[in-house]
């Protein structure tokens, strides 16, 4: 399990996309609330 600030700093530095992100969430390394941290953006499953 990764954890927060791996998605983060790889979505920051263009290496991951929002849906690399939104698997993160579905597999339950990221939160829905991290999600939006992170991207700005709600998570819509």
């Amino acid at each position: 399990m990764l954890g927060y600030d791996f998605y983060k700093m790889f979505y920051t530095l263009g290496y991951l996309t929002i849906d690399d992100l939104k698997w993160a969430v579905a597999n339950g390394d990221l939160t829905a609330d991290q999600f939006k941290q992170i991207t700005g953006q709600d998570y819509i499953a």
